[in-house]
């Protein structure tokens, strides 16, 4: 690989973050101001929040008028751009006002506000923004992801990005308060986890390889403050990680298995919760090749493994109290001379062994093996696995929602609330016991790919490796891409999972029902 391609492109930085007690159109240096619009008591009308009356008067502006004239509902994303006339009041560089809709104030709300924020301020040098002023902490945290994740970009190109994030916001017209503080700190975390997934999703596989995802981790590694142990093909052979071998042994860049650890201050004895992340840096199906157009977004099909890495970097500026491992099991699925074969049987960590009837049903052979091993060496409260598993829950879902296994009730509600709150919703699905005899083989423990309700029978495949531990399958192959921008989502790989669970992570109670 040449030297220049061995680490992730120059890239597009987030917007940097400032509180202030001022009022937005006191701070000095900012061209653009945004302040917050309500919905009004009548039906399609809408109401100026704080400091805008204020504002208009100072701008000779009758910002009511501007929303009425714009028929401007309130609604979180709606923007109302107000050219700001020359000769106007305060810093010379103001030159634009932005009513932006915050609907209920709702973190939802106020997190798509954000992202309509960022869209709309690309290329700016900075903003002055109110619009957090409307809601507590959580809606501040929230609105700090959306204008983090609504700006994300990626570019390889020569000329560098067709467009810039807003080079600063100001968050204006708070309160010199600590907890207002921590709030900002835990969105731009949260928010940078998902911006690193969506990153390590994006980068092209000819980089991207599992050698490169494990020097990846190891980064995190040393500025999180994790431990790392990383296998290579001839430890995983002679470990018996069978699975992943056999998916990695046809392509010219070797397997890995990649181990994170957080272990939080004076907390050894915390509960251990293991994530596994599907870590496959490309997937051509093997021998049972994919279709051409198949295997345009293939690329991310290691979303999983970059959620885990992502998930545990942000642990301890969160402070999260769990003891908790990731596994990333990386490899890539590719044609060459020694590539698996359909009828092959592999042997996975433990002993167990599958039938492969399908080379492009490999994700869950690699995630097998390290379930067995994290269940059987890790001792786990609970285990949890993300993985662009199924087409089979695209078609169940669409391109919105991600897929929930679990067999827990209280384990499935509390990643269900903790999609709802975060912004990455999840839709139970039922592990049918009736559908077991699908996975069967003649010839080995499993049928790798059982043709009868996709999504499900590798739910169950998974399954069998996780014994009676408590464990939920995040099936997010649905929502792997976003197809447009919309909300925080843009165009290409989403990162899907990693906001998630670091809610559930760092939530009060993770294990739902307070039982673990």
């Amino acid at each position: 690989m040449p030297p220049e391609l061995q680490t992730i492109p120059a890239q597009v930085s987030p917007p940097d973050f400032a509180l202030s007690t001022l009022r937005p159109h006191a701070v000095s240096g900012v061209e653009v101001v945004a302040l917050p619009v309500l919905p009004g008591p009548d039906d399609g009308s809408a109401v100026l929040g704080p400091g805008a009356a204020e504002l208009g008067e100072a701008l000779g502006l009758d910002l009511l008028g501007v929303l009425e004239a714009s028929r401007a509902t309130g609604k979180a994303t709606e923007v109302t751009t107000v050219p700001v006339p020359s000769g106007g009041p305060g810093d010379e560089a103001l030159r634009l006002v932005l009513l932006v809709g915050v609907g209920e104030q709702t973190t939802t709300d106020l997190r798509r506000a954000g992202a309509a924020l960022a869209r709309v301020t690309r290329d700016r040098d900075a903003v002055a923004t109110s619009v957090p002023a409307v809601s507590d902490t959580a809606g501040l945290s929230q609105f700090v992801v959306g204008l983090v994740l609504g700006s994300f970009s990626f570019t390889m190109r020569s000329d560098g990005p067709q467009q810039r994030p807003v080079g600063r916001v100001v968050l204006a017209g708070l309160a010199d308060d600590a907890d207002l503080a921590d709030a900002l700190q835990r969105g731009l975390t949260i928010g940078g986890a998902g911006w690193r997934a969506r990153t390590l999703a994006t980068v092209p596989s000819n980089i991207k390889n599992p050698q490169w995802l494990a020097e990846q981790a190891e980064e995190v590694a040393h500025l999180a403050g994790l431990r790392i142990d990383v296998r290579d093909e001839k430890a995983l052979a002679a470990e018996g990680f069978g699975g992943i071998v056999g998916v990695g042994q046809g392509s010219a860049t070797p397997p890995r298995l990649i181990r994170l650890d957080y272990v939080p201050r004076g907390g050894r004895r915390a509960p251990r919760v293991v994530l596994v992340g599907k870590g496959i840096t490309f997937d051509t199906g093997g021998l049972s090749i994919k279709p051409a157009e198949s295997m345009t977004t293939m690329k991310r099909d290691m979303t999983g493994g970059a959620v885990v890495i992502s998930v545990l970097a942000a642990l301890s500026a969160l402070d999260c109290p769990l003891r908790v491992t990731g596994l990333v099991a990386a490899a890539e699925n590719a044609v060459g001379a020694d590539s698996i074969r359909p009828g092959d049987v592999l042997r996975h960590y433990g002993g167990r062994t599958s039938e492969v009837t399908n080379t492009d049903a490999e994700g869950r052979l690699v995630m097998a093996d390290a379930l067995a091993y994290a269940v059987a060496e890790l001792d786990p409260a609970v285990v949890v696995d993300v993985a662009t598993l199924t087409g089979a829950i695209k078609v169940a879902l669409g391109q919105s929602i991600g897929g929930l296994f679990a067999n827990r009730e209280p384990l499935a509600d509390a990643l269900r609330r903790a999609g709802d709150v975060s912004g990455e919703q999840v839709w139970r699905m039922p592990l049918v016991a009736d559908y077991e005899h699908h996975l069967e083989s003649k010839v080995a423990d499993a049928d790798n790919a059982p043709k009868h309700a996709g999504a499900i029978s590798a739910a169950l495949f998974l399954q069998h490796f996780v014994g009676d531990v408590p464990w939920a399958h995040l099936d997010v192959a649905s929502v792997g891409d976003a197809p447009s921008e919309r909300d925080e989502w843009s165009p290409g790989p989403t990162g899907f999972g990693a906001r998630l669970l670091l809610e559930w992570l760092t939530g009060p109670d993770p294990w739902g029902g307070g039982s673990r």
